[in-house]
């Protein structure tokens, strides 16, 4: 040791003050490389531990496709009896009858709101999946019975069964595929229900085209619908049952399964720790009307039925249902008619599903209602003019396709997607059950007074009214809706959990 230590002296005796500088130079750097090398590696090595990410799409979506059936049906019985109608009434002997001729239309209706108001009860009482089963059931019994009937009174039984699954089915879709999306994409799996009814009710127009030429035809329009309702019915036997419903039973076992398969196994501790946070104790307790009509959830339930009176209030259906009458006036076919609405229905939902994720539920219904009021501004102008002129048939065609475009933008698909999202997970079927019955209660009374009110007050003074409902959604929205964009379920409801 005293040897290396004379030899190293004795080399610095030899090395000039320069020489010395430099070695002391070199190793500096040599110690800072060295230095700069660990912090890199530390780095490294960090930066290969796996940040959290967002799951797989991929895993949940064919699930959501097939609750979307449901959404299909739901859209294809809405239009199926339009282009057939004087074909049904003329084969079954009620032809000339108005009031038969709108009991076919409307008793699905009736039947759709019994399905609704006992949608929240079923679905909690058996599971999303064994819902959406019994809701294609009566479906398929309603479509063999108006198919094969030669009496009105079958059409009109075959009607409600149809209604019944009807009403049952949106409710259940709206949950289902709420609760078993991620959050990043839960706006964009909400649109495809919106999408998904577009496509029924084009699906309908598109079956129904030779019912003029084809003797009988209409017998096939039902027996089609019986496809997808059977799809429906055996597909839900393979796809995940929803985890938050597992859970709320006390089935956590299967739950962390359910999960597994909808998000996959790295993302299954997070989504059971974010299901622990809202878990209050209370979830198997029976939930009470009361609760819900006046109790601690009087609001988010208040907010949601609101949010449906309006979308029916704004003077959707009315439109739907004078748009052939407006595009005959313009010398269009109704069958083109059909077709350029469904166009406008159908771009609007693909637009609503780009944007979901991106911009936010509330600011695509602020702007949703408030250019359907500018759409029925431009009615009420093209009723202003006197003159049957083409300027005005003009205006009121393209005021009708903008107001379908916009609705399809944010009032059509938004409420069907929040309302699910702001309710607590206790209360979320048995409330949505109660806005859907809102939502048909309404639906029922604006198809059944539009051609009174029309008749009575005219178009201009009618369209004002449905502008003046739009205005009022739109001051609605911006002080009662939350943005629910990104957050999960139960951040949501932590953040709107009622106080005791």
């Amino acid at each position: 040791m005293r040897g290396r230590q004379r030899e190293a002296y004795s080399m610095y005796k030899r090395l000039s003050s320069r020489d010395y500088t430099n070695t002391i130079d070199m190793e500096a750097k040599e110690l800072i490389d060295a230095i700069d090398v660990e912090e890199s590696s530390a780095l490294l090595q960090k930066s290969t531990v796996p940040e959290p990410s967002n799951p797989s799409w991929r895993l949940s979506f064919p699930h959501v496709v097939v609750a979307t059936l449901s959404s299909f049906l739901f859209g294809y019985h809405l239009g199926v009896v339009n282009e057939p109608l004087e074909s049904i009434s003329k084969d079954l002997g009620f032809k000339g009858n108005t009031l038969a001729e709108g009991l076919v239309v409307s008793t699905c209706l009736g039947g759709a709101f019994v399905g609704s108001l006992f949608s929240g009860w079923v679905a909690d009482g058996v599971g999303r999946r064994r819902a959406f089963q019994l809701c294609a059931l009566p479906m398929i019994i309603g479509a063999v019975m108006s198919a094969s009937t030669k009496t009105l009174a079958g059409m009109l039984l075959g009607r409600l069964f149809v209604g019944t699954g009807m009403g049952l089915g949106p409710p259940v879709a709206s949950l289902y595929v709420t609760e078993v999306s991620p959050a990043f994409v839960r706006g964009t799996y909400g649109s495809l229900i919106q999408i998904a009814t577009c496509l029924g009710l084009m699906g309908a127009l598109f079956v129904g085209i030779p019912v003029k030429e084809i003797v009988g035809w209409w017998r096939v329009c039902f027996w089609v619908s019986t496809i997808p309702a059977a799809i429906l019915a055996l597909a839900m036997v393979f796809c995940a049952e929803s985890p938050h419903w597992l859970h709320k039973q006390g089935r956590t076992y299967e739950a962390e399964a359910e999960f597994e398969r909808l998000l996959g196994g790295s993302h299954v501790k997070t989504a059971m720790a974010e299901l622990a946070k809202s878990d209050r104790g209370d979830d198997t307790d029976t939930v009470r009307l009361s609760e819900l009509l006046y109790g601690r959830h009087f609001r988010v339930v208040f907010i949601g039925s609101t949010l449906f009176a309006l979308q029916q209030l704004s003077g959707i259906n009315a439109v739907f249902y004078f748009s052939s009458t407006v595009f005959k006036s313009a010398g269009v076919p109704s069958g083109l008619a059909n077709a350029f609405i469904g166009i406008a229905n159908l771009s609007g939902s693909i637009v609503a599903m780009v944007l979901m994720d991106k911009v936010g539920r509330k600011l695509l219904l602020l702007w949703s209602f408030f250019g359907m009021a500018i759409s029925m501004s431009l009615q009420v102008a093209a009723a202003s003019f006197y003159s049957s002129g083409s300027g005005s048939l003009y205006l009121s065609v393209g005021g009708m396709l903008m107001f379908v475009l916009t609705f399809a933008l944010g009032a059509g698909p938004v409420p069907g997607l929040l309302l699910p999202e702001i309710f607590p997970s206790r209360i979320r079927a048995k409330a949505m059950a109660v806005c859907m019955s809102v939502h048909w209660v309404i639906n029922f009374f604006v198809g059944l007074l539009f051609l009174q009110l029309l008749e009575q007050f005219g178009p201009r003074l009618l369209y004002s009214i449905f502008g003046t409902f739009c205005m009022l959604a739109v001051v609605f929205v911006k002080r009662n809706v939350v943005e629910t964009k990104g957050k999960s379920l139960q951040e949501i409801e932590i953040a709107l959990l009622p106080q005791e």
